[in-house]
């Protein structure tokens, strides 16, 4: 089996070609040998970004709070880098750490030394970014197309590699056919993903475009924009509805909630009671219909 197949569902750990290798020795005939070690300190005027590095931004507030962090406490996890030469390293992850610590005046900084060619640079860069925790959802879907596009990646190896569900993949992929503006109001938080996946199901960017303003002015639900865009009733007529909402659910609601039986595959039951209240019933058959559905109500 390939060193790529074999690395899959593992993480960034997992491209590591030897996690076990330290190759920082300066002797000529170390540099490309497999020398057991650990962590190494390391000179950060030896240490060159990551030409691969798909983050682009960086939050000077952030960082400062870092850089005190690293003042106060030092380097917790060290940086990862690829030895490229005598005396010459570069940065494989760990860019805001690096950065931080050349803020708070350090000198050096504990590092681990693995071998890595550059397509594996570019995946494990990838592979981190994708791992923050306060990533976007455009910059993850960015980040899983160039996995696929630029390191030959299939759908289902992402999935495995990134260990998301594939119907999870397709939906980051589907927000990057979005118009630019809406995109950016994802990035900068003016609209939920269960907005944009609600805005991807209409063909026409044009009415992309004014259905996502009227989000904006109107502060519509995500139901709001999905009735809005099967041209069924508008906003307000939706919520007159559900304020005047008397008697049986079940009649009211027969159409839809046929429509969702059929969606997922199973009796969509709701019980309610002469005040409104209840719940609605959604089954499922397997994790990935579970994941659909969890997908589909934006949690």
């Amino acid at each position: 089996m390939s060193t790529k197949k074999s690395a899959l569902g593992k993480g960034l750990s997992a491209l590591l070609e030897n996690a076990g290798t330290d190759i920082t020795s300066n002797s000529l005939a170390a540099q490309g040998a497999a020398v057991a070690g650990g962590v190494s300190t390391i000179p950060l005027e030896q240490i060159e970004t990551n030409p691969f590095q798909p983050r682009t931004h960086f939050e000077e507030q952030a960082l400062e709070e870092l850089s005190e962090s690293i003042k106060v406490h030092g380097i917790i996890q060290p940086v990862t880098v690829r030895k490229m030469g005598y005396d010459k390293y570069q940065l494989i992850s760990g860019e805001r750490r690096f950065r931080a610590s050349q803020m708070a005046g350090l000198t050096a900084i504990p590092a681990y030394v693995r071998v890595a060619n550059d397509q594996t640079m570019l995946e494990m860069a990838l592979v981190e970014n994708i791992q923050r925790e306060n990533l976007d959802a455009v910059e993850i879907a960015i980040s899983y197309k160039r996995l696929i596009d630029e390191c030959g990646l299939t759908q289902e190896q992402l999935s495995e590699k990134v260990s998301k569900q594939r119907s999870t993949i397709t939906n980051y992929l589907r927000l990057l056919r979005l118009p630019a503006e809406i995109q950016r109001g994802i990035r900068e938080k003016s609209i939920t993903m269960g907005h944009a996946r609600a805005l991807i199901n209409i063909d026409n960017p044009k009415a992309q475009l004014d259905l996502y303003k009227r989000v904006i002015t109107d502060d519509l639900s995500v139901r709001e924009i999905e009735l809005l865009a099967r041209g069924e009733k508008s906003p307000s007529h939706h919520r007159a509805e559900h304020t005047n909402l008397r008697g049986d659910l079940h009649v009211t609601y027969a159409d839809k909630l046929k429509s969702l039986s059929k969606q997922y595959n199973g009796k969509v039951e709701l019980k309610s009671n002469e005040q409104g209240r209840g719940k609605l019933i959604i089954p499922f058959e397997n994790e990935e219909a579970l994941e659909r559905i969890l997908d589909a109500l934006d949690i």
